[in-house]
């Protein structure tokens, strides 16, 4: 496993991270198999690891808990995040700070956070949600100088809307933000564009977050994919985008070198950039991290993948179903 600086954390983090969405709401026996997963990836050198309390109402935030307590011997790297006060994804213009991030939500749910992972500090708190219309309010602000007065809190970071890499730029140059969590992967380079090279500027940390498109890009979906209904892909691949994402998988099906799958060349593009400090795939199962995990090797893709792999750069805008 590589390991790189998170911005001026100072955190040395594992290139592959851990993202624990896909486990918030589970049974006690996939839970066993979350476990299992879990202790696979901290022994194949995997110390970054991202939740929120929205996964599962902190279900996913105590799973990370128990993992810290069977683990007392590394230094594991938390974060979570806050969710906004209405619960609802993304933030909008018209969804107001007070209805949002006011100061005594902000420390309720760090509170929350703290409780279920069983400790007194957690390395990495973010809002979930973010708009730019808040940034000036000075109430976010104070709070999160306090948070990180008391050390209940070491670093702060924010989750930016999904392809709105540039709707946060505002609060990064306030200097009270360390890390930012946006989508990366070979479809969305946007983040490039601004949001990379400010980052690099001002020492902020990078979690390049849904490496493989919700699955688009592991190659595994079709224009006849069907989700159950209770899984949130189902609403998230409407016809208009799974259609469209079929078609995007299939020209890119040629690119993939022999012997590689999608995914590993999704991670490895990824990897590839030195800006991002850490990638946070969804692993569930062991075979998902045994095979995640062995893209850490430093080898990266060739000059002329990578070349082919910018023309498959898909800017996509915000719609009813991009949550």
């Amino acid at each position: 496993m590589k390991y790189r600086t998170l911005g001026r954390t100072g955190f040395n983090v594992s290139e592959i991270g851990y993202g624990m969405w896909g486990m918030g709401s589970w049974t006690e026996s996939d839970d066993r198999l979350s476990q299992r997963s879990l202790s696979i990836a901290v022994d194949k050198g995997v110390n970054f690891f991202d939740t929120a309390w929205a996964y599962g109402n902190g279900h996913s935030e105590r799973l990370l808990g128990q993992l810290l307590k069977t683990h007392p011997e590394k230094k594991l790297y938390t974060a979570s995040k806050i969710p906004a006060k209405n619960f609802k994804w993304p933030a909008r213009p018209e969804y107001s700070f007070d209805d949002s991030y006011p100061s005594a939500h902000i420390l309720d749910y760090t509170h929350k956070t703290l409780k279920n992972l069983g400790t007194e500090q957690i390395d990495l708190m973010q809002f979930h949600t973010w708009d730019d219309s808040w940034v000036q309010r000075e109430e976010w602000q104070r709070t999160v100088e306090d948070l990180k007065k008391s050390g209940k809190v070491v670093a702060m970071g924010i989750s930016m809307n999904r392809w709105e890499p540039e709707n946060g730029i505002k609060a990064l140059h306030t200097g009270l933000i360390d890390v930012v969590q946006v989508i990366y992967n070979i479809f969305d380079q946007a983040p490039e564009d601004v949001l990379f090279p400010l980052c690099d500027q001002l020492n902020i940390g990078i979690i390049a977050r849904v490496p493989f498109d919700e699955g688009t890009l592991t190659g595994n979906i079709t224009r006849e994919t069907v989700f159950p209904e209770e899984d949130w892909r189902a609403s998230y691949f409407v016809p208009e985008n799974l259609e469209a994402s079929a078609d995007k998988a299939d020209l890119l099906r040629p690119v993939v070198p022999e012997g590689m799958t999608m995914a590993e060349m999704a991670l490895r593009f990824i990897l590839c950039n030195p800006s991002v400090s850490t990638t946070i795939p969804g692993m569930r199962k062991e075979r998902n991290v045994l095979a995640n995990v062995e893209t850490s090797d430093g080898l990266g893709l060739s000059a002329d993948l990578l070349a082919e792999l910018r023309k498959h750069r898909w800017d996509r805008k915000p719609t009813s179903w991009s949550q």
